[in-house]
């Protein structure tokens, strides 16, 4: 399998790195393009084919994937075109661009629009995929089978692409917001900040390892660890008298709310 990732920002960045970690695809298979020889040159020292040239990328490619901002979508897209062989799937990476504006911009073709995150590059992203119509089942399974490679994958529904893109791909921004936060509070408490990193990191980690692998809600295991008159549960309360649970939810909606228009 033949692949093209047209774009080497972050989240370009973070898919080659979790392909090449995970191991099944070859360097050689992957082309990945770049307008900079200085941004593509550490791609090319791993044996990644490179190039600044979309178009010639492009040709003879089972899968080409637009990693580029949503505002060049349609010029990507009118320039690589007559270079696709007809059964070459195309996978958009951009956030708020429909199936219904790719089938515009390409014609009808098997297309699919993904929502990954950059936990991609550790293999853990979770990664949320919409199909349009003229895809097979086969072809879905095939993306399913390759984004499982880098992570958790599911197929959703596209009217939920906007919910997931907030959930999943900027909730990592927002995990991660939640680790500095409690990170200050440790270094308060007597640790180094790099000593806080890890323990919280990995408490976030294993917490949740525990609800996915376990299968249950997390105020079930919330539950098992809070005790009456306990230390747990007096700051659990605390952080909901300062609105821990409505700031998340608000955060979440507000960021929601930006890509609804």
């Amino acid at each position: 399998m033949k692949i093209t990732i047209i774009g080497s920002g972050n989240i370009g960045s973070a898919f080659v790195e979790g392909l090449l970690s995970e191991g099944s695809l070859a360097p050689g298979d992957i082309t990945i393009t770049d307008i900079s020889q200085k941004v593509l040159a550490p791609f090319e020292a791993k044996g990644i084919h490179t190039m600044q040239n979309n178009v010639e990328a492009v040709k003879n490619a089972d899968m080409v994937f637009l990693c580029v901002k949503p505002y060049l979508i349609r010029d990507v897209i009118a320039e690589i075109l007559p270079s696709l062989t007809n059964n070459c799937l195309l996978v958009s990476f951009a956030a708020g661009i429909t199936l219904d504006q790719l089938t515009l911009y390409s014609g009808r073709r098997s297309l699919f629009r993904v929502i990954p995150n950059t936990a991609m590059a550790v293999c853990q992203s979770m990664t949320c995929i919409a199909a349009s119509e003229d895809t097979s089942t086969a072809q879905q399974v095939t993306m399913i089978e390759l984004f499982s490679r880098v992570g958790k994958a599911m197929m959703i529904d596209e009217s939920l692409m906007n919910a997931a893109t907030v959930i999943a791909s900027c909730g990592t921004a927002f995990a991660l917001r939640y680790l500095r936060a409690a990170m200050a509070a440790a270094v308060e408490t007597g640790f180094r900040p790099a000593v806080a990193e890890i323990m919280i990191a990995q408490t976030m980690l294993g917490a949740a390892v525990l609800v996915t692998e376990s299968g249950n809600h997390p105020e079930a295991e919330i539950d098992r660890v809070t005790t009456p008159k306990g230390i747990t549960i007096k700051g659990l309360n605390e952080m909901e008298h300062a609105g821990f649970s409505s700031a998340v939810i608000r955060g979440i909606r507000a960021a929601y709310d930006v890509l609804n228009g």
